[in-house]
């Protein structure tokens, strides 16, 4: 990333005029590239079928799915949450995940690496867009197609990402930020990195801002490799990042609205979507198992007839419940751009965050007793690598899931929620 494109898309009065030129140059580009439905899904697919064709390589070679990515970005649809202010093709999150549910039925690291990288973008703007200098990020990122990454955990306090060690340094116009981070997911392929850090060294842990550092301004220390069973291809080492940049490179937010209004909602629901596609694409392969089977065998019923029902009932009810979380999720996101958070009822601020947990925790579990299910229908051929029922790669990928904010986790904090709200009457939801 070129820090001082962005830099220079920022004049001196604090307008972004540059930014706005720049983005009206590409906005035909952007838009003819990603039309609304069915050009994005479009799109997609080709992206995913470029996805496919390297996804076992991916996770052998623990790898960086750098064809995928060339394909998303010659397709612009890095830039599918942003709007069409910015140059963008401004997609719902309903869209964007459906998009990752198409990828993730062709590779899941790559799904999982674009999921994470638009809950980065929504980010951005959502709580950043009345700042000129995000303004121009935006502009910028539709122009060079950018990918984002995020670091949010840290040592001594691993996957707390509402408490931080570090302190960002703020002296003048300027910052510095140093943080040992365990994970950064696709931190070494990143054009940026969106950072978590208590807003000054004397501020608490939960006092927290988030810090958009430049590729061109930090430097990633490799802590540590990745060697895991499953998502091989999202490379999420461990990093001392140590990053500079202007002040106004902090977003204006406090970091507990932004993950309270965005990053947790948006992760739940594109994760949610990607989990949902691995579980298809299984299934599907289950089905061409099954049909297989039938035909070798006119007149009689496969023996696991009885278990790809079961699967197709369970990946039916994932997708159901996944459609009404995009959705509540949207009608939220919605909220935020048009009414402040104070005016929105505790209840239902309770009820909608106990929503997504149950979405994320329901769904991370019933993803893999779905490929479970597939794996007894297809026996052998599944658990064979290199056959095209093999779901070897599905199973390994899905049981990072559960693990992604741990369940436990998740569940003890939807325990709370669901203390502090107030039961319903009888006879109503």
């Amino acid at each position: 990333m070129n820090a001082p494109l962005l830099h220079d898309a920022v004049a001196r009065d604090g307008s972004v005029a540059p930014a706005a030129d720049a983005s009206a140059a590409h906005a035909p580009a952007a838009l003819a590239a990603v039309d609304p439905e069915p050009g994005w899904r479009a799109a997609a697919q080709r992206a995913a079928a470029i996805a496919a064709q390297y996804a076992d390589s991916v996770d052998r070679e623990a790898r960086f799915p750098t064809e995928a990515f060339d394909a998303l970005r010659r397709e612009r649809l890095l830039s599918a949450l942003v709007p069409a202010e910015y140059g963008g093709p401004g997609l719902t999150l309903v869209e964007v995940g459906a998009i990752c549910e198409t990828l993730a039925q062709a590779c899941a690291s790559t799904a999982m690496v674009y999921a994470m990288h638009q809950i980065q973008v929504a980010c951005i703007e959502k709580h950043g867009n009345g700042a000129a200098w995000h303004r121009a990020l935006l502009g910028q990122l539709v122009e060079h197609q950018w990918l984002l990454a995020s670091a949010t955990s840290e040592e001594n306090i691993g996957g707390s990402m509402r408490t931080s060690a570090c302190a960002v340094e703020i002296d003048g116009a300027a910052f510095r930020i140093e943080k040992l981070a365990p994970t950064i997911s696709y931190g070494a392929y990143s054009d940026g990195i969106l950072v978590t850090a208590r807003r000054t060294a004397e501020s608490t842990a939960a006092d927290q801002v988030l810090i958009v550092a430049l590729k061109a301004d930090t430097q990633l220390e490799k802590r540590g490799s990745w060697d895991s069973m499953g998502m091989r291809g999202t490379c999420s080492e461990g990093f001392r990042l140590v990053a500079t940049g202007l002040a106004e490179q902090i977003l204006p937010t406090p970091f507990a609205e932004i993950a309270d209004q965005t990053m947790l909602p948006v992760s739940h629901t594109l994760w949610a979507s990607v989990w949902t596609g691995i579980a298809s694409d299984a299934v599907n392969r289950a089905s061409s198992f099954f049909r297989a089977q039938a035909r070798s065998k006119p007149g009689t019923m496969p023996p696991a007839g009885p278990r790809l029902a079961q699967a197709v009932g369970m990946l039916h009810m994932m997708q159901a419940r996944l459609s009404v979380g995009l959705e509540a999720a949207q009608v939220a996101q919605q909220a935020v751009d048009g009414a402040c958070q104070a005016d929105t009822p505790l209840s239902a601020m309770l009820g909608f965050a106990s929503d997504m947990n149950t979405l994320k925790t329901s769904i991370s579990t019933t993803a893999l007793q779905v490929v479970q299910e597939v794996l007894m229908v297809v026996g052998m051929a599944g658990y064979k690598n290199g056959t095209e029922y093999s779901v070897g790669r599905h199973l390994r990928d899905l049981y990072s899931a559960p693990l992604m904010i741990n369940n436990d986790r998740i569940a003890q904090n939807t325990a709370s929620l669901l203390l502090a709200q107030r039961p319903a009457a009888p006879g109503r939801a």
